[in-house]
């Protein structure tokens, strides 16, 4: 088994197909989609049987692969306006998660450069660099985030392992790497309304590696905390602005004021990738509001009565002020986490996420 317990992972490319782990089926079913079209990526996107910000980025980029592919043989301006429409598509198909519309300009960038002969062979290699970058970001994230962990036990929201990202994760790749250095006791998975991607994913991952966890229902963390049943939040994101604010799955915000009463460090675990330095606080960060049905029933089994509406935002925002400390694959940014976010040089990260920044040491 090579990640969170998947044989195969959670995404793969081979020859003119990407083959996605459907998360709709999990736990209990096993079941990847063949997809040979850009559109159906989306739609996959859409419809979140992959999900996570860093692995939506990387579905994109093989999803821009594949509209290269198919756009192969013509002249080089229809091939590029063809990856332009393919990257409308993709880029529209969930707005809150930076990743996925900065993965298609990287590749849009990478094709407009390519000579008339290049221009698949560009995006293909551009598509599998992103996915390794996803893949050592989450390894350096997990070193640096585990090093500051205090011991104990973790509460987190929502699914950020294997699942979500390239190698084992954000949030939860950094609670792994602190389980293994005996400092992880116990993991508090919040079970995330309303698709449960904590009971459901986050669940299955921690019992596929043996690490003891118990769910708690949303509404539950409070109490948590109040007992000083938790030592420390962690959580992941979807995108960040440059004054630090956060938007991560819906019920993020509310968890880092109840941290921040009891006085329990709450810390955001994200790459490079998912900054939006462009964004200057959380009040830019586009909410993405999806359909009722996933809040009034689930899995096909309506709950609400008849007739009942429902507000379902995807995600909210963390002020950066509730934030103790930011761990990225370049280091541990440290409050204001405005100045760290500054001092990585927005341009360069936006392209690469390689640079250092006023970072705590290692």
């Amino acid at each position: 088994m090579s990640r969170g317990g998947l044989r195969e992972g959670p995404l793969r490319f081979e020859g003119d197909a990407l083959y996605l782990l459907d998360q709709r089926f999990l736990p209990h079913q096993v079941r990847y989609l063949k997809l040979g079209s850009a559109a159906e990526v989306a739609e996959a996107i859409r419809s979140m049987a992959v999900r996570g910000a860093p692995l939506i980025g990387v579905a994109a980029a093989y999803g821009m692969a594949l509209a290269a592919l198919a756009a192969a043989g013509r002249d080089r301006d229809e091939l590029l306006a063809e990856l332009e429409e393919a990257g409308r598509v993709l880029a529209s198909s969930r707005p809150t998660a930076v990743n996925l519309a900065r993965a298609v300009e990287r590749v849009l960038e990478e094709a407009r450069r390519a000579g008339e002969d290049g221009v698949v062979g560009r995006v293909l290699a551009c598509a599998r660099r992103i996915e390794q970058e996803e893949e050592e970001a989450s390894r350096r994230m997990a070193r640096h985030g585990a090093n500051i962990l205090p011991s104990g036990p973790v509460l987190t929201i929502c699914n950020t392992g294997s699942l979500a990202a390239g190698g084992e994760g954000t949030a939860l790749g950094v609670i792994l790497e602190a389980w293994r250095m005996g400092k992880v006791t116990e993991v508090l998975v919040l079970e995330t309304r309303p698709l449960l991607q904590g009971s459901r994913l986050t669940a299955w991952e921690l019992g596929m590696r043996g690490v003891p966890y118990r769910v708690l229902a949303d509404g539950a963390a409070g109490l948590a905390l109040c007992r000083g049943m938790v030592s420390s939040v962690v959580v992941g994101a979807d995108r960040i602005s440059a004054s630090g604010d956060v938007a991560n799955k819906v019920g993020t915000y509310p968890l880092a004021v109840v941290a921040r009463r009891h006085g329990v460090p709450f810390y955001v675990v994200a790459p490079t990738s998912t900054l939006d330095l462009a964004s200057p606080a959380g009040e830019a960060i586009p909410i993405e509001e999806r359909g009722e049905e996933e809040v009034l029933g689930f899995a096909g089994a309506r709950a609400a009565p008849e007739g009942a509406r429902a507000w379902n935002p995807a995600f909210d925002i963390t002020p950066a002020e509730l934030v103790s400390a930011l761990i990225t694959e370049v280091g541990v940014i440290s409050p204001p986490l405005s100045q760290g976010l500054a001092a990585l040089g927005g341009s360069r990260v936006q392209e690469k996420g390689r640079l250092g920044a006023r970072l705590a040491p290692e």
